[in-house]
């Protein structure tokens, strides 16, 4: 019987083995390339590389890569994971993105993600260049969805411009990567609203936002807009904040929008009840202050409990923050996940399994742990 087994592998339909390749990740897909000529035949399938994540982190992938190459052009959802600690790792991720702006292609999505240390005095110029060069005219791209959002190279306008006008078919757009300086400025991103009548999703720094930008998202002309991811950093204390009434009116003419906001821990905490404003929308809210923040979860309470889904807090322990969280789970019945890093009392983690039936994870500490505290699944 056991010599059998591999008679089996035989008789698969290539369909059935290339819904099973479609599951594996460009290792193991290198691998059965290598096996037989049906599963070779099987991996080649278009269907295969329809979302493909290729992880960069080892120094000896010639030959993986070199097999990859051919199967770029099929790619229409590209995830790119590299360690961008390593140079000869960073020279592999820009010769697939080199080899993709050579391509006549059918990428429809794009998301680049770095981990790693990031070295002294590295920049992502050459990684920038690369992703430059995909959005060449002559490549006749249509990209609809861009995530750069843990790619941590500051943009420039004249790029962010470039991935606009080349792709007018943007759906979605997030370029708010969390570097220490944002080199977008809100004319550009009124540029890229107007090249992209179809953008829905938006992620960007909140210092790339103005007046202007909302009034374009007024005008009478824009599809609906559902999505908005803002990072909010030390640089926002020098500019205007975006005023009630704007909020007010963009809530209005899309009443399916959801804000996401994060508070990153440079950004003076006497700025954040100016940003807060109450039409809101907020689905996401992250305090990553580790100031006083009783006052604006009050605010948050009274104000997005009816929208708000998940809140991150790094603040300090006190009687003042158990209180607020408890009236905050009594009244934020549709939240998802509450995450609070720092000790907070029995009676708070009691209030939100009681009082917020969609919940779905959580991060409560009763007692000081070990850092890093994992969240709690509910069943």
């Amino acid at each position: 019987m056991p010599a059998a087994a591999p008679e089996l592998w035989n008789c698969i339909p290539e369909e059935i083995l290339i819904q099973i390749f479609c599951y594996l990740s460009l290792r193991d897909r290198y691998t059965v390339f290598q096996v037989c000529r049906q599963w070779a035949a099987a991996v080649s399938s278009s269907s295969v590389w329809y979302f493909t994540e290729i992880s960069c982190d080892s120094e000896d992938e010639e030959g993986m890569l070199q097999s990859l190459l051919q199967f770029l052009s099929r790619i229409k959802h590209l995830k790119i994971v590299f360690d961008q600690s390593k140079e000869v790792i960073r020279k592999n991720v820009t010769r697939i993105l080199d080899v993709l702006a050579k391509q006549s292609h059918k990428l429809q999505q794009l998301c680049i993600v770095c981990h790693g240390e990031n070295p002294y005095f590295y920049s992502g110029q050459d990684i920038l260049q690369s992703i430059q060069n995909i959005c060449d005219t002559k490549n006749q791209l249509d990209l609809q969805h861009i995530d750069f959002r843990q790619m941590p190279f500051t943009l420039n306008d004249e790029l962010v411009e470039l991935l606009a006008t080349t792709n007018p078919n943007l759906h979605s757009l997030f370029i708010n990567n969390r570097t220490l300086v944002c080199n977008v400025a809100p004319d550009t991103v009124k540029k890229v609203l107007r090249a992209c009548p179809r953008l829905s999703a938006l992620g960007v720094y909140y210092v790339s936002l103005s007046d202007d930008v909302f009034e374009e998202l007024l005008k009478p002309e824009r599809a609906a807009f559902t999505h908005l991811d803002i990072f909010c950093e030390r640089l926002d204390k020098y500019i205007p904040v975006i005023s009630e009434e704007l909020w007010a009116a963009v809530s209005q003419k899309h009443p399916q929008l959801c804000v996401d906001l994060e508070f990153d821990h440079t950004i003076p905490a006497c700025k954040i009840p100016r940003i807060l404003k109450l039409n809101i929308p907020v689905s996401t809210l992250q305090l990553n202050t580790y100031n006083y923040m009783v006052n604006q979860i009050r605010f948050v309470t009274q104000n997005y409990s009816s929208t708000l889904k998940k809140l991150m807090l790094q603040t300090t322990s006190s009687e003042d923050l158990n209180s607020s969280l408890v009236d905050l789970a009594r009244q934020c019945r549709n939240l998802l996940e509450i995450h609070c890093y720092c000790v907070v009392s029995q009676e708070v983690v009691e209030a939100f399994l009681m009082h917020c039936p969609s919940l779905k994870q959580y991060t409560l500490k009763i007692t000081k742990e070990r850092h890093p505290w994992k969240p709690v699944s509910v069943q």
